[in-house]
């Protein structure tokens, strides 16, 4: 969600300027090019980012309406857009006549949207010329300014579904609908709260930015570093402990972070040395580093934004959205500790048992937790208040507090006044492209939910599948990837969340099921190139080629990711949620569970060709079928219409053969 990465001078200390450069190249893909204001430029932009975090923060302690805090919201992501992202690189640390022109548009509009209250919100079928026009005008200065903060894609998509709904009316059926003019359109989409301020907005300005002040406020303290250091101390400080170190860091980062591309840098500055000490190949660990990088978008208890807009979506507690993603993050985990350890022993294999001596200086586990195990604290905190009845935003409200106030317990991380409020305007300015983000997305949502275009989509579908539960969760994962594959997490997750989920709903799928569906192959656009950032990134740093690299990251992770068919194809699947059907039990979902984790071990092996020694291709395809069995017996016994009763009992009969014969069989080819 947040997005803290090194800085030029921080990276230069772990990689030549080169890399640094590329890794900061990367990140300004997904952030924007940011101007660096020094002066007193740099005081008035630190000044209104301060303000955007302060009036957030007091938004969350006392009641402000929905709609001034929707307007309010987007108006300083825009004015922070238009200041601190240059229209074009060459003009990157200038502040340009049309950037003040631009924010002053920007606060007009406002101004405008708040002065006309509950008027302007009545007249809204009926707008006048005026309406019209600063409807107009928040649209283009919305699209712009996630330009700047995002790059072209995401305006370009928001374009394409306006012209749309502009001229619907000349395509063909299905597709076709009425076709709507400005008088209709332009209210619906910019004063009403069914497009730029809609739900996605709604969650950007009530939680998405409380989670970014409280991990800006989390990294400004150390804590990233702590939890780096934490993880090395655990897993040995050896060379040889390099991959199990990336998983549990990557998880422990997941937390003040909740960004790919941010964690994936954070840890491949530091292990990749180590990595490729111990005999990792370059592509081999930028993809472990990318799909490391990735479980932080999944990871409790803050996940991407995403995750917050799922809970308002289903109209959940945050907390019951964490409570779900309890059981796949641990499997999602698991198979990548199943991938590393099977790395171990083939880099061991192929070195002929030799082993790497320490080459990592680390303090002592218990040293390190007496010395900074408070920053542990503050994220359990936010579970602990949401578990005593506290709300989600006065939950991490109160976690900030805690973190602040434990930070004086090391004066070297003590949040004097200075840091804070560079901590506070930092969680401001890295709320500027998800806020922007979500906007355009609300631009695209509007537009679907006025042509009745998602109702259509479920049709189509569902036709296209022939009904099949299973083939239309194939059709919904292939179009999440492919939208993926031009937006963010995010945005992915808003516009597959009213097209494609609700064909899964219609055929019978639980909706939290279908949502958890969306979400985790959204989360694939994260190593699914032309924007594979956490893998280029993790590229530029070990030297691989980018698109190596991502073969790699999605031979990590395709293990994992196959889980959530579970979710939406076996009716006892939405155990792994923690949501008991009737008649399930806490034993039916261990079950599941240790049959998942089982399934993904074994197609670990298959993906990395290596179980007890090296594989053969008929013992790879072996493992996959094991492996597929148990974690898909419903659905392999659904197909084979009842004549397979116990599926996951054959594949773990197939599992344990292949095995047996590994130990005593010969080494098998490479």
């Amino acid at each position: 969600m947040t997005t803290h990465h090194l800085p030029p001078e921080a990276a230069a200390d772990t990689l030549d300027e080169q890399t640094a450069a590329k890794v900061e190249a990367l990140i300004e893909e997904e952030e924007g090019a940011q101007n660096r204001f020094t002066g007193w430029l740099g005081y008035g932009a630190t000044a209104l980012a301060l303000s955007m975090s302060l009036f957030h923060l007091w938004a969350a302690w006392d009641i402000v309406p929905t709609t001034t805090l929707r307007f309010v919201h987007v108006g300083f992501a825009l004015v922070l857009g238009f200041v601190l992202f240059p229209m074009l690189r060459r003009h990157r640390n200038r502040l340009m006549p049309w950037d003040v022109a631009l924010a002053g548009a920007a606060i007009y509009v406002v101004w405008y949207l708040i002065a006309g209250g509950d008027d302007l919100q009545d007249r809204a079928i009926f707008p006048e010329p005026m309406d019209i026009a600063v409807g107009w005008m928040l649209i283009a200065l919305v699209l712009e300014a996630t330009r700047r903060a995002t790059g072209p894609v995401m305006p370009a998509v928001a374009i394409f579904f306006l012209l749309y709904g502009f001229f619907g009316n000349h395509l063909p059926a299905p597709w076709q609908h009425q076709g709507y003019d400005s008088i209709r359109m332009i209210p619906h989409l910019a004063v009403g709260l069914d497009g730029i301020f809609g739900t996605a907005v709604d969650v950007s300005a009530t939680l998405i930015i409380l989670f970014t002040i409280y991990g800006a406020i989390l990294q400004a303290t150390g804590a990233g570093k702590f939890f780096v250091d934490f993880s090395f101390a655990a897993t040995g400080g050896k060379a040889a402990s390099a991959g199990r170190t990336v998983v549990l860091s990557s998880f422990l980062l997941g937390g003040p972070s909740g960004s790919g591309v941010a964690t994936t840098v954070t840890l491949g500055t530091v292990a990749w040395p180590m990595m490729k000490k111990v005999g990792y190949r370059a592509d081999d660990a930028g993809g472990l580093l990318a799909a490391g990088g990735l479980g932080a978008i999944i990871s409790p208890p803050v996940l991407g934004a995403a995750a917050f807009l799922i809970a308002e979506y289903l109209k959940l507690g945050y907390l019951d959205v964490l409570k779900m993603a309890v059981i796949p993050t641990i499997l999602y985990y698991a198979s990548l500790l199943f991938m590393v350890e099977l790395d171990q022993k083939r880099i061991r294999a192929q070195r002929g048992g030799v082993d790497v001596a320490d080459t990592m200086k680390v303090e002592p586990m218990g040293v390190l937790l007496r010395r900074y195990g408070f920053h542990f604290t503050s994220l359990v905190a936010i579970v602990g208040f949401m578990v005593w009845g506290y709300s989600a935003t006065l939950s991490v409200l109160y976690a900030m507090v805690l973190a602040i106030l434990l930070s004086y317990i090391r004066p070297e991380q003590a949040l004097w006044p200075k840091r804070l409020v560079e901590a506070l305007a930092n969680g401001a300015v890295q709320a500027v492209g998800i806020a922007a983000t979500c906007a355009s997305a609300g631009i695209i949502v509007g537009v679907i939910t006025l042509t009745g275009l998602g109702l259509k989509f479920s049709d189509i579908a569902i036709q296209a599948a022939g009904g099949s539960v299973v083939v239309t969760a194939l059709y919904t994962a292939l179009i999440v990837w492919v939208v993926g594959l031009a937006v963010p997490v995010t945005a992915s997750y808003i516009i597959c969340a009213v097209v494609a989920a609700p064909a899964l709903m219609k055929l019978g799928v639980p909706d939290y099921a279908a949502h958890m569906f969306v979400f985790y192959y959204a989360v694939l656009s994260e190593v699914s190139p032309p924007t594979a950032l956490s893998p280029f990134a993790a590229a530029a740093i070990t030297g691989a080629g980018p698109y190596r690299t991502t073969l790699q990251a999605w031979k990590y992770t395709l293990p994992a990711f196959l889980l959530p068919f579970v979710f939406v194809t076996d009716p006892e699947g939405v155990g792994l949620l923690l949501n008991f059907r009737d008649g399930m039990t806490w034993l039916d979902v261990v079950w599941q569970a240790v049959l998942a984790a089982g399934g993904l071990a074994l197609l670990a092996a298959a993906a990395q060709g290596y179980a007890r020694r090296l594989l053969a291709v008929w013992e790879r395809i072996g493992f996959t079928i094991a492996g597929l069995l148990m974690i898909f017996p419903a659905l392999v016994q659904h197909a084979a219409s009842d004549a397979v009763p116990y599926p996951h009992l054959i594949g773990i009969a197939l599992a344990a053969l292949l095995l047996m014969l590994q130990g005593r069989g010969a080494r098998a080819p490479a």
